[in-house]
C-alpha cells in the first residue's frame, strides 16, 4: 500500500532533524488550581530523554514559573503589576527547575536553567555565547531548559512570551525543528470552540493569510495566543526551521511527533534559511529607528535584493547610531518588510533622505557610504502573499 505523503514528508523531516528546540506553554504544565502538574512534567522528561537519547540536541523553552509562583504564594490571579510578577516568578523558577531536575535524574540527565533577556540576543558577543553554551551542554547528558528572565526584565529588555523566545532560541543554534507544545491541537480554520473547525496537518509556506484565521486572544494563564504562536512560527521558517504546534496536553505527544505521526500542524521552514549574520539582524534585534521609503526603493530592496540608498528615504523616524538596527517601512501601507543595519546615524540620516550621492557630498561635505544600509547588513522580512 502506497504511503501517505504527507506523513512520507513528516517522516523524512523529523529523521533530518538533529537539532531539537521544544517550548512548554504555561497552561500544558498547570493544574486547573495553577499548580504545577508535577506528572505531566514527569511523563515530558521521559519523552524529551527519549528525544535527546536519540543523539539529537535538545533545548527546551519552558514557561511556568509565575504560575509556579502564584500556586504557592497562594495567588488566585495572576499579579498584574510588575513587582508582583516578578516576586511570582523568582519563587516559581527555583520550584519550576527542581522539579525538571528530579524528571531528568532517573534517567541520568540534568537539567541545566538558562534565563535570558532581550539583552541577551540584542549583544553580538552575548548572543555567541548563548549560542555556544546550548550546543555544549549536550555534551554532559544536561538538558538545557530556557525561560525569560522574569524577576529582572523590564519593558526595554523585555522579549515578550516563550513563543517568541522559542523561536529566537531555535534560529540561535540553527535548530532543524522547532516543537510548539499548547492546548490547541494545531492551527484551525476557525474558532477552537467552533466543532466545524479542522486542524490543518500542513502549511507549506507561512503567508499573511494565516494571521485572518486567529484573533489576539492571551492564554488564560500565560502571555501569548494563536497570534504569538503564528508570528513566532514566522520568525522560525524564516530562519529554515521547520515549526509544529500541537497539543501538550495529550499524553504521549512528544514520542507520537517523533515518530512522524499526523497530530499537530507542521509549517515548513524556509530553505536554509538566512545566515548566522542576517538572522541576528532581522529576527533577534528590535529597531531603534524607521526608514520610510518610496515605492521604487521597497522594490528595489525586497524584489531585486539592492541596497538602500538615500534618495528612496521619504523620512526618518526615531533615534539611532551608527550600526544600529533600523525598520524599513513602506510610506504608503506603513508596513514593515526589511530591517538592517545603519551606515549612519539620524542625524546624518535625516540630513541626506531624499538626496542622490552627489547632493550628499554637497550637504556633508563628503560621501562616507554609498549606501545608508549595505545588501549585506540588510533582511527581508515581509511575509509574501497568496
Amino acid at each position: 500500500m502506497t504511503e501517505n505523503p504527507l506523513l512520507a514528508r513528516r517522516r523524512e523531516i523529523i529523521a533530518r532533524s538533529q537539532t531539537v528546540v521544544v517550548k512548554v506553554g504555561t497552561n500544558v504544565l498547570s493544574t486547573d488550581d495553577d499548580q504545577l502538574d508535577a506528572a505531566r512534567i514527569n511523563s515530558l522528561a521521559e519523552q524529551l530523554y527519549a528525544i535527546g537519547s536519540s543523539g539529537r540536541k535538545l533545548v527546551l523553552v519552558s514557561s511556568g514559573a509565575i504560575g509556579a509562583g502564584m500556586g504557592l504564594l497562594g495567588l488566585k490571579q495572576r499579579p498584574k503589576d510588575l513587582s508582583h510578577l516578578q516576586a511570582a516568578a523568582a519563587v516559581g523558577q527555583a520550584h519550576l527547575i527542581h522539579i525538571y531536575d528530579k524528571a531528568f535524574r532517573p534517567h541520568g540527565y540534568h537539567a541545566a536553567q538558562l534565563l535570558l533577556t532581550a539583552n541577551d540576543f540584542k549583544n553580538r558577543s552575548r548572543y555567541l555565547n548563548v549560542r555556544n553554551t546550548l550546543l555544549t551542554l549536550a555534551e554532559y547528558h544536561a538538558i538545557p531548559i530556557v525561560n525569560e528572565n522574569d524577576t529582572v526584565s523590564t519593558e526595554e529588555i523585555k522579549l515578550g512570551d516563550n513563543d517568541r523566545l522559542a523561536a529566537m532560541v531555535a534560529g540561535a543554534i540553527q535548530a532543524n525543528l522547532l516543537i510548539i507544545l499548547s492546548v490547541v491541537d494545531g492551527l484551525l480554520t476557525g474558532d477552537p470552540s467552533d466543532p466545524a473547525s479542522q486542524r490543518l496537518p500542513l502549511v507549506e509556506r507561512f503567508d499573511e493569510e494565516l494571521l485572518n484565521l486567529v484573533g489576539a486572544s492571551k492564554s488564560s494563564r500565560g502571555t501569548g495566543g494563536m497570534k504569538t504562536k503564528l508570528e513566532a512560527v514566522h520568525t522560525a521558517t524564516a530562519n529554515g526551521v521547520n515549526v509544529i504546534i500541537a497539543n501538550g496536553k495529550r499524553p504521549d505527544i512528544l514520542n507520537e511527533l517523533m515518530r512522524g505521526e499526523d497530530v499537530g500542524t507542521l509549517f515548513l521552514g524556509e530553505g536554509d534559511g538566512p545566515s548566522a549574520w542576517k538572522r541576528w539582524i532581522g529576527y533577534t534585534l528590535p529597531p531603534k529607528g524607521r526608514f520610510v521609503l518610496d515605492h521604487g526603493a521597497r522594490h528595489a530592496v525586497e524584489r531585486q535584493g539592492k541596497s538602500l540608498l538615500a534618495a528612496g528615504i521619504i523620512r526618518i523616524e526615531g533615534e539611532f547610531a551608527k550600526g544600529e538596527v533600523v525598520a524599513l517601512v513602506d510610506a504608503q501601507t506603513g508596513d514593515e518588510f526589511a530591517r538592517g543595519l545603519t551606515n549612519y546615524d539620524h542625524t546624518a540620516a535625516q540630513s541626506i533622505a531624499g538626496k542622490r550621492k552627489d547632493e550628499i557630498s554637497r550637504t556633508l561635505g563628503t560621501v562616507p557610504y554609498d549606501e545608508v544600509i549595505h545588501r549585506d547588513n540588510l533582511v527581508v522580512t515581509s511575509l509574501p502573499k497568496n
